[in-house]
């Protein structure tokens, strides 16, 4: 049984490769789930090989979960197509586009042909990795770590201190009517309220200095 090698590679990312090993009596749906079992992506995903030319110019093509148009047409399905019916090249190459939604393209190379299989093996197989997958696009990852954890833990330590239960919405209701004034808010408020402590004695003090005040004679000058 003849052993394929195959060199993948993502179009954009050209340091980030991976080489598989697989018999040539294995079909396309086995190296696709290769593929993204040493990329980390879901298999379950529309995509299509493509017999192409050394430019990289699409020809037949062979579908993952295609869509109705595609098999009204007849397009030739992975699961029942084997590797070794497009291998017409010792160098033959597949271009590859993954999840047509969020689409990734790679170009897949024939590098090596091996007449015997290591018995020792399961293929198919990863036989040499390089670099790290780019992420898919419009995934979302929310890193909840050092003091952002800590604040949540704390908020969940102020619930459980509160004894607080998820069904007893009026407890709820209690803990959003809650308020708590920050040690600058309490800063704020002191001061203003010694600033105008300091302007009535500052005021008292004018004519608390004045020995000749007299208000009888203030109100005279007046009038």
């Amino acid at each position: 049984m003849a052993i394929y090698r195959f060199k993948v590679s993502f179009e954009d990312y050209d340091d980030v490769t991976r080489e598989i090993d697989i018999k040539s009596n294995q079909t396309f749906e086995e190296l696709h789930r290769a593929i993204h079992a040493s990329t980390g992506y879901p298999v379950a995903a529309s995509s299509s090989f493509y017999v192409s030319n050394d430019f990289w110019i699409k020809g037949e093509e062979i579908a993952f979960l295609p869509n109705p148009r595609k098999v009204e047409r007849g397009v030739a399905l992975m699961e029942n197509t084997k590797l070794s019916k497009f291998i017409d090249d010792p160098h033959q190459k597949f271009y590859y586009t993954y999840n047509f939604d969020r689409p990734f393209d790679f170009h897949v190379e024939l590098m090596k042909i091996m007449l015997e299989e290591d018995e020792q093996k399961i293929y198919p197989c990863l036989f040499k990795s390089s670099g790290q997958a780019p992420k898919i696009p419009g995934s979302v990852v929310l890193p909840v770590s050092g003091a952002a954890t800590e604040k949540i833990m704390d908020d969940f330590d102020f619930l459980n201190d509160e004894e607080f239960d998820p069904e007893n919405l009026e407890k709820v209701d209690h803990l959003d009517d809650m308020s708590i004034d920050t040690p600058s808010e309490k800063g704020s408020e002191a001061q203003e309220v010694e600033e105008e402590d300091q302007e009535e004695d500052e005021f008292m003090d004018e004519f608390s200095d004045n020995e000749n005040y007299d208000a009888d004679d203030y109100q005279k000058d007046d009038y």
